[in-house]
């Protein structure tokens, strides 16, 4: 059991990123750990792995957790045994195999006789045969050193497993791999993940926000029902209190206008019955007075009400605040934008596909590109955008803007303000004034327009790289995203495919996220 009471986490230069947190995972149970970019998921999941102490609070567990982190650098020097904490077992057993029985190595080895055995086993389970537990990390790709930590789930045996989103970097048949885990395994799990597949083979999730956790007891798709009635009832809010501000502002216009009627009609009363000046100014300062104080008593009412309206609205989906404003793209539909005819590509002179590729794209298309990793996905964009020549075969491809948006977004430039990026795309010469118009469409408010892009979150990026794209003169016609979703929260997924829906031109998508390629309606898939 894992019990969590009071947990408080403050960073380094004292802000707080949570507070008062508690809550109780029983013995295989399996949690999904939801929530937007910054709310502090990861580092929950640290203080629980014991990797960060929390500012106050008590973290209690009946066993060690196993822990597979989102990012992987920080082992890109130990080799794959060293990484899994086993490479002392391994050595402590080839020593005693070769006769060297000492009684250190027995007691490194504690009676572990199937370690290799195991290594082996979880290794192939994770389709990594030809890997070399002696080889460097830094040698792997973002999925292979994703399934060696899956692997040691096995090798080690734990009874709570912490993963944090562990399928950003695997291809479909390594993520089956793991939704097959997720649904058989008898360890307690918790999993941060935007990947909505494997929230809905989980049937308790946990949300992380500014005001705590709220646990829902069903899939993601039963907590996206709740959301919605949420969500369905504070626009019901909205728009009462919305009302209620129009009713009062109009009450006090109609309450000073009648006011005033009976201040004007009564100093003509006064001025025909002759009173004196003295005692018209001593009527006219009553008479102003009690104007005032009728107009305090509705101004208190109006700031109460636009108070409350201000709350409201702070809580709304930033989803619903933003507004994307992409021109169509001057390419008619149809023409045809990339014509390939038997091409391949050579990488140490050795041919990169087996058969040679024949591939026309259409402009307007929707299209995912889908293939294993190492199918040569990168290099068919490549190929695309003219940026590499095939070896073999021909290739035609039409005049057009194209944007490359790939996972770490690096068309933006961290060394650049946030205002100063968006200047770089401001090919129409708008007015800094339209610029930070455009920056407030896209949730960067004054206080972010002189940020380093540096600090920048991966939701924060995408919607300042689709910012830039609506400050040029004229749309892209084709957009090709590569992994667009892997460092989104689920927020940030729903402004991408949002803003992908309102774009006309063509589309191109690498995404092993088939929820994403279904809600941005992909039309054609090409399978490397």
């Amino acid at each position: 059991m894992l019990i969590l009471q009071n947990i408080s986490y403050t960073h380094p230069n004292k802000e707080l990123l949570f507070d008062n947190i508690s809550f109780t995972v029983n013995n295989n149970e399996k949690i999904a750990l939801i929530g937007n970019n910054g709310t502090g998921k990861s580092t929950l999941l640290k203080i629980i792995a014991g990797e960060l102490q929390p500012s106050n609070g008590q973290v209690r567990c009946n066993s060690e957790p196993y822990y597979i982190p989102q990012v992987f650098g920080q082992y890109n020097h130990f080799t794959i045994a060293q990484a899994l904490q086993i490479d002392e077992k391994l050595t402590a057993l080839k020593e005693i195999l070769e006769g060297n029985v000492s009684e250190n190595n027995l007691n490194v080895l504690n009676d572990d006789w199937a370690i290799e055995e195991r290594c082996n086993n979880a290794l192939k389970h994770w389709q990594l045969i030809d890997l070399d537990l002696s080889q460097k990390m830094e040698t792997l790709s973002g999925g292979q050193k994703t399934k060696v930590f899956l692997a040691g789930i096995a090798i080690h045996q734990p009874e709570l497993v912490l993963l944090d989103e562990p399928s950003n970097h695997l291809d479909n048949a390594a993520r089956q791999l793991l939704y097959d885990f997720i649904q058989s395994t008898s360890c307690t799990l918790i999993i941060v993940s935007h990947d909505i597949k494997l929230l809905n083979i989980i049937s308790i999730v946990f949300e992380l926000s500014k005001r705590g956790i709220n646990v829902y007891g069903g899939n993601y798709d039963f907590y996206a029902e709740q959301k919605q009635i949420e969500q369905n009832a504070l626009n019901q809010d909205l728009h009462s209190k919305e009302k209620a501000l129009r009713k009062a502002k109009e009450k006090e216009r109609e309450t000073l206008e009648r006011q005033q009627k009976l201040d004007a009609r009564g100093k003509k009363k006064q001025e025909k019955a002759g009173v004196a000046r003295i005692m018209i100014n001593t009527l006219r300062n009553n008479a102003e007075n009690s104007t005032s104080k009728i107009k305090g008593m509705h101004t208190e009412k109006i700031d109460g009400i636009s108070q409350e309206l201000q709350e409201l609205r702070s809580v709304l989906p930033d989803i619903d605040k933003m507004k994307f404003g992409f021109d169509n793209s001057l390419l008619h539909k149809g023409k045809i934008l990339f014509n390939a005819k038997n091409i391949n590509f050579c990488y140490d002179d050795e041919f990169l596909w087996k058969q040679n590729l024949n591939i026309q794209i259409i402009s307007g298309e929707r299209i995912a590109l889908k293939g294993a990793n190492g199918s040569g996905k990168t290099t068919l964009i490549k190929l695309i955008l003219g940026k590499l020549e095939p070896k073999v075969g021909t290739l035609s491809r039409a005049e057009n803007k194209s944007v490359y948006i790939d996972q770490d977004y690096s068309l933006i430039n961290n060394e650049l303000k946030v205002y100063d990026q968006a200047q770089q795309f401001n090919t129409a010469g708008l007015q800094e004034h339209d610029i930070k118009m455009r920056l407030n469409r896209f949730l960067f408010t004054s206080e972010d327009w002189d940020k380093p892009c540096s600090v920048l979150s991966g939701g924060e990026k995408m919607r300042l790289m689709l910012c830039c794209i609506t400050i040029g003169n004229q749309s892209p016609d084709s957009i090709i995203l590569d992994e667009p979703t892997n460092n989104l929260d689920i927020q940030n997924i729903e402004i991408l495919t949002a803003a992908i829906n309102e774009f006309k031109g063509t589309l191109i998508v690498i995404s092993h996220d088939e929820h994403f390629l279904e809600q941005i309606n992909v039309e054609r898939t090409i399978l490397l």
